[in-house]
């Protein structure tokens, strides 16, 4: 307060050095929640290294949870670091809309997931949402409402594109519920290779509902996950369920009860994204391709030269390629 009130020039570096300390002080991590403050210029991950200082409220910063963080008005990207370094998360931040689709958000995502997919370094992925109480609520329909209608097309095929992407990254993916994802953004947890929820969380394919059906892919991986009659039965009469629920038919992995900071299913999917860090990384990325694709599909050159000198009639000579 001494610093805001102090006259002049220095008064104003003052107050700017209080609100740059404070934020970089601010605590990360699975028991905190980013501060809303940081939605203006993207911070540098030294700012964030440093920031072990105790906060206002007494307590130290948790080693390990700093990160270099990205911030946009509605996508957050943090790479973790020391030792949850390999981990990145995106945070969607869209309070105003529920954390609905909007052309930026999908734009922001696409951006993300192209940069994640070429950077050796990234383990393991969590998708989790900012905002407290939800986790994507589908398409921002107000802002399809203003769509002209040649637009909607594109926009549901780049949605359902941008889903896509994230179910083709070659690292474990882990959706973490801590809140309501009905339409696109249970088709955007369905997505990653794991879901965890809160048991407060609510989820369903509610497309029915508006006369449409599920156009991010839901169709196709809810059946894979819980069997076709329960997906057909959920889509039908688009059924909500809550985290325990989900647990029950198979469509969430762990189910957890919900904590005062509201974050226990992203808690629980940073400990599974602990428990891959010291795994293989090239056996983790094979892995995941053999599970979704098949053995035969997997298109390495060991693979090619065991089946030529199974032609040739000698001894395979690989190399780990």
């Amino acid at each position: 307060m001494a610093a805001a009130a102090a006259p002049g020039a220095l008064g104003a570096w003052q107050a700017g050095r209080v609100r740059l300390v404070a934020a970089s002080c601010a605590p990360l991590g699975p028991r905190w929640r980013l501060p809303a403050s940081l939605t203006g210029p993207r911070l540098g991950s030294a700012i964030w290294a440093r920031g072990r200082a105790p906060a206002a409220g007494g307590l130290p910063l948790r080693r390990g949870y700093g990160s270099e963080v990205k911030t946009d008005d509605e996508l957050r990207v943090r790479y973790l670091e020391e030792e949850n370094r390999g981990i990145v998360v995106l945070g969607i931040n869209r309070a105003h809309a529920k954390n609905s689709f909007s052309k930026n958000l999908v734009k922001m995502l696409s951006k993300a997931v192209d940069a994640l997919k070429s950077d050796k370094k990234v383990r393991t992925v969590i998708v989790r949402s900012e905002v407290p109480g939800i986790f994507c609520a589908g398409a921002d329909l107000k802002e399809r409402v203003k769509m002209n209608p040649s637009e909607v097309g594109p926009f549901v095929s780049k949605i359902r594109a941008v889903i896509n992407e994230i179910a083709n990254l070659p690292v474990p993916t882990i959706a973490a519920l801590d809140g309501l994802a009905l339409g696109g953004g249970l088709e955007l947890a369905l997505a990653c290779d794991i879901r965890v929820a809160a048991s407060s969380a609510k989820m369903g394919l509610v497309e029915t509902k508006l006369a449409i059906i599920p156009g991010g892919g839901g169709t196709q991986r809810l059946p894979r996950a819980i069997g076709m009659s329960l997906a057909k039965e959920l889509i039908f009469s688009a059924r909500v369920l809550d985290g325990q629920e989900a647990k029950a038919v198979g469509l969430v992995s762990h189910v957890l009860e919900q904590n005062q900071e509201g974050d226990a299913a992203y808690r629980k999917a940073l400990d599974l994204a602990r428990e891959f860090l010291p795994q293989g990384p090239v056996a983790m990325r094979v892995a995941k391709l053999a599970i979704n694709q098949g053995m035969e599909t997997i298109p390495t050159k060991d693979r090619l030269e065991g089946l030529l000198a199974f032609k040739e009639k000698r001894s395979p000579r690989y190399k780990g390629e």
